[in-house]
């Protein structure tokens, strides 16, 4: 019999991924890439290696017409815009604030879902996301350039979280029709589209020559480390043991995403930091419920 990873370990793997990508993103950007280059050019890829990957395992890409234009929105939000916004809030304040920043993805899932008639929220999840707020106010007041200073980089760090909660939220009626495998694939290939268009300016600009081994290197575990095997590993995962438990995984990334900046940068993290993020944990523990979100793909 074929040996098989336990799902268990395909999450937390995937999490220890992704939660190391802030700290490489950051790298990459103070190194000689330019925000948008970085970004575009490898989810395009990452995109194309997916939609292979999928058309291989499903024999096709194909969604209802009726789909596309809703499809098309989600992908707006949750790859454009939330790629957009990830990495500029990466370049603007510290990877461990942006990380910080993701612990409000189950709140603004349960407020999206609330918003869209999806969910009824309890008392919990009202009092959850008052906790979780506060804790950003912290994170940011305790910034080791200031409030003025980090702001720009917190609020995007918050559209970052909020574009990817909706994205998560779009996929919930979709897995009636389609695999995640599916959907993941068409909105990677649509939204590649205006994130390639955004960013012509800073490719043309990109000195390719003048990037290091180790820029390259970041270039290369965001494709393959925190987009394409992530993405196949979660979604595995998740088909086997289902979202209660991988949400429980997901949760920690915000926390280790932080903890592999302040190590491997040495970036600073004060007491309101500290604090805020221990605030955020607690708005997250108070909301948890059995969704787990959609791969994050930054």
């Amino acid at each position: 019999m074929r040996h098989r990873v336990p799902p268990d370990v395909l999450l937390l793997v995937t999490v220890l991924f992704w939660s190391f990508n802030f700290t490489v993103v950051k790298y990459a950007l103070t190194h000689g890439w330019e925000p948008l280059a970085y970004s575009s050019v490898r989810f395009a890829i990452g995109a194309l290696l997916f939609s292979g990957y999928t058309y291989a395992r499903e024999g096709s890409l194909a969604v209802r017409r009726r789909d596309v234009m809703f499809m098309t929105g989600a992908a707006l939000s949750g790859i454009w815009l939330n790629q957009l916004s990830f990495v500029f809030a990466v370049k603007l304040t510290t990877a461990a604030t942006v990380a910080l920043m993701f612990g409000t993805l189950p709140i603004f899932v349960a407020l999206i879902s609330w918003a869209f008639r999806l969910e009824h929220l309890r008392l919990r999840h009202w009092v959850a996301t008052v906790i979780s707020f506060s804790g950003v106010a912290l994170v940011a007041a305790g910034a080791s350039s200031g409030l003025s200073g980090d702001l720009g980089g917190v609020l995007l760090g918050l559209v970052a979280s909020a574009t990817w909660a909706l994205y998560s939220t779009a996929m919930g009626p979709l897995m009636r029709r389609y695999s995640p495998y599916r959907i993941s694939a068409f909105m990677g290939l649509v939204g590649s589209v205006p994130l390639l268009l955004t960013a012509i300016v800073q490719i043309k600009a990109q000195d390719w020559d003048a990037l290091s081994g180790l820029a390259w290197a970041c270039f290369i575990y965001s494709l393959f480390f925190s987009l394409v095997f992530t993405n196949i590993m979660w979604f595995t995962a998740i088909d086997k043991v289902g979202a209660a438990r991988a949400s429980l995984y997901a949760n920690l990334q915000p926390f280790l995403g932080a903890f592999f900046a302040l190590v491997v940068l040495s970036e600073e993290m004060g007491s309101l930091q500290v604090a805020g993020g221990l605030v955020i944990g607690a708005g997250i523990l108070l909301a948890r419920n059995t969704r787990a979100p959609a791969p994050s793909q930054d």
